[in-house]
């Protein structure tokens, strides 16, 4: 450990416990939105300085932002970072080769962000527009960002994606690629919805948009991918998602399915470089696009019915254009609906 971290740590020990001598009202909550492992980086959020240090002991630094009340967080936390043997192959892995600081998505301690910007975390989050929590950013030795992870993944798929960073695949081979190679768990079910029609495009290669006409919604998928197959059986499946399907032209690209395409602005494109210049990494990532071709938001995590039909209705509805923030959009949506009655469970 080096001096400063020593000298960083005394100063934050000496600060609980003049905290905790203080009355209760002057207390602040935990700088963190959710109980994270004894074994993450407590950090003075100087993050030029963390991707130094942790380069001199051969490290790279992952940061996450997290929230207070996140499923996905919790998940993240107790599945893959957990006591179990899957979750402690991760934590090895994950303690070998990163510096971990967490951040909470609305907190209020003062970062300083790679390109020397200050802010507080809640608007440093705002400035890289995180959207899901958990994100992830997963950082170079020399701060370029080698990954971001916007969302939850599973055990399963996350042990992946540490290798391919922490290996240093990511100089070698994409992470579509690698997940693409390795993933080769078979869907219990098949990632085909039923009948064509019931909301997905008959010609999912005329993806060009019309004034006036629906936003479209481009799910890149795969046959083997087991979140596409729960997103079609659970989902979309869902009689609230029902309607809001039906806003939309919905397209569904597999690999090599189709070969070419017109893309959402008209332009003809070969199919594999569509994905390859949104960047699509991850199965399931849905993309949507305005009627003028736009992209105007994106999942590429894995979600749960609620907040996939909340990502749907989000652009459904336009509100992605008077509130920047998903959360926020997700935050009021649960609470009309709890206010109207209806039950609201985000892991549902």
């Amino acid at each position: 450990m080096s001096i400063r971290h020593t000298l960083m740590r005394a100063a934050l020990i000496a600060g609980l416990v003049l905290g905790a001598a203080a009355p209760a009202a002057a207390q602040v909550a935990s700088p963190h939105a959710i109980d994270i492992p004894r074994w993450f980086t407590e950090s003075f959020l100087d993050f030029k300085e963390e991707v130094a240090e942790a380069a001199r002991s051969g490290k790279r630094v992952l940061v996450y932002f997290g929230q207070d009340g996140c499923p996905y967080c919790k998940a993240l936390m107790v599945a893959n970072f957990g006591t179990s043997p899957a979750a402690q192959k991760i934590t090895a892995k994950t303690r070998q080769h990163f510096v971990a600081i967490a951040l909470n998505m609305w907190g209020d301690r003062e970062v300083q962000w790679l390109d020397g910007t200050r802010g507080t975390e809640k608007q440093v989050a705002a400035r890289l527009a995180v959207q899901f929590t958990p994100t992830l950013f997963f950082l170079e030795t020399d701060g370029r960002v080698v990954l971001r992870l916007n969302g939850y993944q599973p055990p399963e798929r996350f042990a992946h994606i540490v290798d391919w960073v922490a290996d240093r695949h990511d100089r070698r081979e994409s992470l579509a690629e690698y997940i693409a190679r390795l993933d080769t768990t078979a869907a219990t079910t098949t990632a085909l919805p039923a009948p064509r029609g019931a909301y997905l495009m008959r010609d999912p290669a005329a993806l060009a948009r019309r004034a006036g006409g629906k936003p479209l919604a481009v799910m890149f998928e795969s046959e083997r991918c087991v979140p596409c197959a729960e997103m079609h059986r659970e989902a979309f499946q869902r009689p609230t998602m029902k309607p809001l399907l039906a806003r939309f032209d919905v397209a569904r690209l597999v690999p090599g399915q189709p070969a070419r395409l017109t893309s959402p602005t008209g332009a003809p494109v070969d199919a594999k470089a569509f994905a390859r210049d949104l960047q699509v990494a991850l199965h399931p990532t849905v993309v949507f696009f305005d009627a003028t071709g736009r992209e105007v938001f994106r999942f590429d995590g894995y979600l749960r019915p609620f907040h996939i039909e909340s990502a749907f209705e989000y652009v459904a509805t336009g509100a992605y254009a008077k509130e920047p923030q998903f959360q926020r959009f997700v935050q009021a949506r649960a609470e009309k609906l709890r206010e109207a009655g209806k039950p609201v469970d985000l892991w549902r």
